[in-house]
């Protein structure tokens, strides 16, 4: 079924890198969420007021906010898709991210008030008046909201879109909610049991929790939440499978909304070298990257001696010193040789969360085993940051 739309509204929709097709994904996930939400919204409605039922009420009004956020998913697919302007040279991409939150902020205010119509149903419980028919519209609603997760779902991972994806997680809790109001009505009505005001509560806290996670992870993001293990990958085959690349170091990849990422990295290279050809092949791998991953990828060259033996068996010392003490790294080594001491200088790579006295550490240790092998060597040691480091 969902193939299907993507197929009769989307012509192009496998190519989901194409700014113009995600905002068709946006805009059409946007407009089927709307007609969905406020059907079941006035089935629910009505059928809440003739069971006397809140907690179908309060499922009723969670559907119409999740009717705002559809509208808001088609308001977020246009903005976001803007050109870049003088004061937005990036883009707009990142207007889907403030969306994002906009829509948590809406569902978690439905969700307090209509927790408060729960507490005071259940300080003054009403009878409620169950209808068999009534029920087998509800379970269909059900089946509705299932098919809106799965589509939203699918949706949402072909193009890697926050509010499609928010919107599959919340249809599947109204999948949840809904069928504890079913289970509620039947244990009222057969059982004796009066619980409607608390599975209102529930459903509820439901609608909370599932707004407060949304903004918890659109804040995330817009904090500057480390790049995805994929992105890295990618990158990093594709830079490493160039010839020229001895290997790299420092990357970073700054989001400003999907499909719209920028990176920098620094390419080890030898210092033999022609700096035009070495120009030319950096040039092609960031024309790749950008045709493949729609990654703005710029590369540092960083020149290395290659052909110094002495040298090398420095820097092969320090790499192995350093891997023996966790999962680091080193680049842009050198060496200056004296009389009575050499100076062995280079970078060290830690996670960026690491603590500062830990840093501390692992340099005193570092330093210490170097001496260990030769009293004359001694260490001039930078401390850099891998910022991918979390999700490895």
């Amino acid at each position: 079924m969902t193939k299907l739309l993507l197929r009769r509204f989307i012509p192009d929709y496998k190519n989901t890198s194409d700014k113009k097709v995600r905002e068709r994904y946006g805009t059409l996930s946007g407009v089927l969420g709307i007609i969905c939400n406020l059907v079941l919204f006035l089935v629910k409605i009505i059928i809440g007021t003739l069971m006397s039922s809140i907690a179908i009420t309060s499922d009723a009004f969670n559907n119409l906010s999740d009717m705002g956020s559809s509208v808001m998913a088609i308001i977020s697919a246009k903005m976001s898709n803007r050109r870049p302007d003088a004061d937005h040279p990036f883009g707009h991409g990142r207007f889907e991210y403030i969306s994002s939150l906009i829509i948590s902020f809406l569902i978690m205010l439905v969700g307090f008030e209509l927790l408060k119509s729960s507490v005071e149903k259940i300080f003054n419980p009403q009878p409620i008046v169950m209808k068999t028919a009534l029920i087998i519209i509800l379970a269909l609603s059900v089946l509705v909201k299932l098919w809106m997760f799965i589509y939203n779902n699918k949706m949402g991972k072909m193009i890697d879109s926050k509010v499609l994806k928010a919107a599959a997680s919340d249809s599947l809790n109204d999948v949840i909610a809904t069928s504890a109001v079913i289970i509620s009505s039947i244990a009222g009505h057969h059982l004796g049991l009066n619980i409607d005001g608390y599975i209102g509560a529930v459903v509820s806290v439901l609608i909370i929790v599932v707004g407060l996670r949304l903004a918890v992870d659109t804040v995330n993001v817009l904090l500057g939440s480390a790049p995805d293990v994929e992105t890295i990958e990618k990158l990093e085959r594709l830079i490493s499978k160039s010839p020229y690349v001895l290997g790299i170091h420092d990357l970073i990849v700054h989001d400003y909304g999907p499909g719209r990422q920028f990176a920098s990295v620094h390419a080890e290279v030898s210092d033999r070298e022609s700096v035009t050809t070495i120009h030319e092949e950096i040039d092609a791998l960031e024309q790749e990257a950008m045709h493949k991953f729609g990654v703005e990828l710029v590369i540092h060259m960083d020149p290395i001696a290659t052909d110094s033996e002495t040298l090398n068996d420095a820097r092969n010392l320090v790499i192995g010193i350093v891997k023996s003490l966790g999962d680091y790294s080193i680049h842009d080594f050198r060496m200056t040789d004296g009389e009575n001491r050499v100076n062995l200088i280079f970078d060290l790579v830690v996670p960026a969360a690491m603590a500062k006295s830990e840093r501390e550490s692992l340099v005193s240790t570092i330093k210490a085993a170097l001496k260990e092998v030769d009293k004359k060597f001694c260490a001039v040691i930078q401390i850099d940051n891998d910022y991918t480091a979390k999700q490895k």
